[in-house]
């Protein structure tokens, strides 16, 4: 995924009321951006931080809207509209090996109670594969980890991947880390203890665990290779 103009550079004031942030442009600019991430981005948001904005398209309220974050020399990508993009993009190459070999995808199928399934896979030789594409990058330590906040929605996610596997569907839940400085995956158990027992719950059910992480640049964003889980 390539972004479609030229980030712009800036440094953080504050980031706040979730989906906005004040940015220094250095040159006596300050704007308030959009930040495209509802969760507590544990250690992304330190004031002061570098940070790189998209310039919004016309008719946008907010002119700009936060991309990535430098964290040590690492670049992490903050925008969690991106990795279903990201995971379709690297189904359509084949870069997700496990996943390989269905015939056609689908994206934000309604299924389960009131939900959509980020992607459908479907082949007439097999069952359908449910995936759904979780966005990680929170690092604390050598590993990434997920979730960094409480998330109910998540835990339901993954019931729901479980009831897919009992129908005799498969299901994967997919975890895609914005970051390019983690060697292996793992629960943050201490931070949402439900979420870690709905994943083994829908882990022991027959739902597949995945990870892939990525490179980051100023220029785009592409799943780059698998992850262990250390869970």
């Amino acid at each position: 995924m390539k972004f479609s103009q030229p980030l712009v550079r800036a440094r953080l004031l504050r980031r706040y009321k979730r989906f906005l942030a004040d940015v220094d442009f250095g040159d006596g600019r300050e704007v308030t951006a959009h930040c495209p991430n509802p969760g507590s981005m544990l250690g992304l948001s330190d004031p002061g931080s570098e940070v790189w904005l998209s310039p919004a398209p016309d008719g946008r309220k907010l002119p700009f809207g936060w991309e990535l974050v430098r964290v040590g020399d690492h670049m992490v990508g903050i925008n969690t509209a991106w990795p279903n993009r990201l995971a379709a993009e690297a189904l359509a190459a084949g870069r997700i090996e496990p996943l390989r070999g269905y015939e056609a995808s689908r994206r934000e199928v309604a299924y389960g109670e009131n939900s959509r399934i980020d992607l459908l896979l479907e082949s007439p030789d097999r069952p359908p594969c449910y995936v759904e594409v979780k966005n990680v990058h929170l690092k604390r330590g050598g590993g990434a980890e997920f979730p960094d906040c409480v998330t109910k929605r998540g835990a339901k996610h993954l019931d729901e991947l479980t009831a897919m596997v009992k129908a005799g569907n498969r299901a994967v839940m997919l975890y895609v880390v914005q970051r390019g400085d983690c060697d292996d995956f793992a629960l943050a158990e201490d931070l949402d203890p439900a979420y870690a027992a709905a994943f083994d719950r829908a882990k022991r059910a027959g739902v597949e665990m995945l990870c892939y992480r990525c490179s980051i640049s100023r220029d785009g964003i592409e799943i780059d290779r698998p992850l262990p889980i250390t869970r």
